[in-house]
């Protein structure tokens, strides 16, 4: 052996434990969720108390609950995740087998709500799917991180289901990837193909990879391992060490700018989003969002900034609110550019107060063209 061997075998056994571990933490949620949901429509079904509760079951559920993946969205989900998948039920006695044991006194291992009803993993109505029309649990679990499923929950057509499960297994889709292939209507555009195998070269040709590093950096991981929005994983260092010195920057100017969150987690059309930077303007009355991108400017971010800023205008404006107004700052290493998205409403009443009220559009390229030059030969 020389150096370069053992150089080389170091990086290789790093990178298969690195990819166990990746695959251990996505099957451990991805089982969780399901037994979630199993327990759920099982108490539906049998619960003893079950009509006190009704239709108000999960939010009574999620108010119970202090833990960030137990909210009332996720358990609908969950429960949504066992109707769209029964048979991951039978893989779900190997695995628990194998992880905790045959202990009887475990709830995870009694895998029953009642006394006198024992429930048979995977014997849902829905479980008597045709084989053929089913992915083997394993395959499903291992490849496809829960991220992944929960995009594939809405189709209620199983064999289109199917069709995108093995399409994304194939190209190693990532998660947008995938989001954006059902988008496009792939599935019917196959169908209308002539050449449909030709279509999928193309398709995969041209499709966004990920990896299994990147269930790691999804909400749903972040909320199983009990960690918050701010550790969520900045896209580059430069990026999030701007985002710091930005917070601290619109603080010194003295604006009115009052500081509310980092990572601010919005869920639309229920999609998680973070939006980089949350103040709340004392003088303005509003609240104001800040963005940051590293590269060049696109339509896609700013259209993205204005999304944030609608959606705090429906869901978080107060009625002595002026509407929220956004900030989105630019760079690459030739270029700096600051754009401002004012809510749809009443914006051609308040836009020129903002003017007045904002950092400058020269103050902000300033701001990132000094921050851009100081950092960036750090990283």
């Amino acid at each position: 052996m020389n150096f370069n061997s053992l150089k080389q075998g170091i990086i290789s056994l790093s990178d298969i434990f690195r990819k166990n571990a990746v695959i251990a933490v996505n099957t451990h949620l991805t089982i969780r969720n399901w037994l979630i949901g199993f327990y759920i429509v099982e108490y539906e079904q049998n619960g003893e108390d079950r009509a006190k509760y009704g239709a108000k079951l999960l939010q009574n559920l999620a108010d119970g609950f202090s833990e960030d993946g137990l909210s009332y969205r996720n358990l609908k989900l969950y429960r949504r995740f066992y109707h769209c998948y029964p048979q991951v039920g039978s893989h779900v006695p190997l695995f628990l087998e194998k992880h905790f044991g045959k202990n009887r006194q475990s709830p995870i291992a009694q895998l029953q709500m009642t006394e006198n009803n024992v429930f048979t993993i995977g014997q849902s109505p829905i479980a008597q799917l045709n084989e053929s029309n089913t992915l083997p649990a394993e395959k499903l679990i291992r490849q496809l991180s829960y991220t992944h499923l929960t995009l594939l929950f809405p189709i209620d057509n199983p064999l289109k289901r199917l069709f995108y499960e093995m399409e994304c297994i194939k190209g190693t889709w990532s998660v947008r990837e995938l989001k954006r292939q059902i988008d496009s209507l792939y599935y019917e555009r196959s169908g209308m193909s002539q050449n449909p195998a030709l279509l999928s070269r193309i398709v995969q040709e041209n499709s966004e990879t990920g990896n299994m590093l990147d269930a790691i950096k999804s909400p749903f991981t972040f909320e199983f391992l009990g960690l918050k929005a701010k550790d969520v994983v900045y896209e580059s260092d430069l990026e999030q060490a701007l985002i710091e010195h930005m917070e601290d920057f619109l603080m010194e100017l003295g604006y009115g700018f009052c500081f509310e969150a980092r990572q601010k987690r919005i869920v639309i059309g229920g999609e998680y989003y973070f939006c980089d930077l949350v103040f709340y303007h004392r003088v303005l009355k509003c609240h104001v969002l800040a963005e940051i991108k590293v590269g060049s400017f696109s339509h896609e971010h700013f259209g993205q900034l204005k999304t944030y800023v609608n959606y705090y205008r429906k869901e978080v404006m107060c009625p002595d609110d002026n509407p929220p107004v956004g900030i989105l700052l630019v760079t690459d290493k030739n270029n700096a550019l600051v754009e401002y998205a004012v809510a749809e409403s009443d914006s051609d009443i308040f836009v020129s107060k903002y003017v007045l009220e904002l950092p400058t559009k020269e103050q902000l390229i300033r701001f990132v063209n000094d921050e851009f030059s100081r950092m960036s030969s750090s990283f």
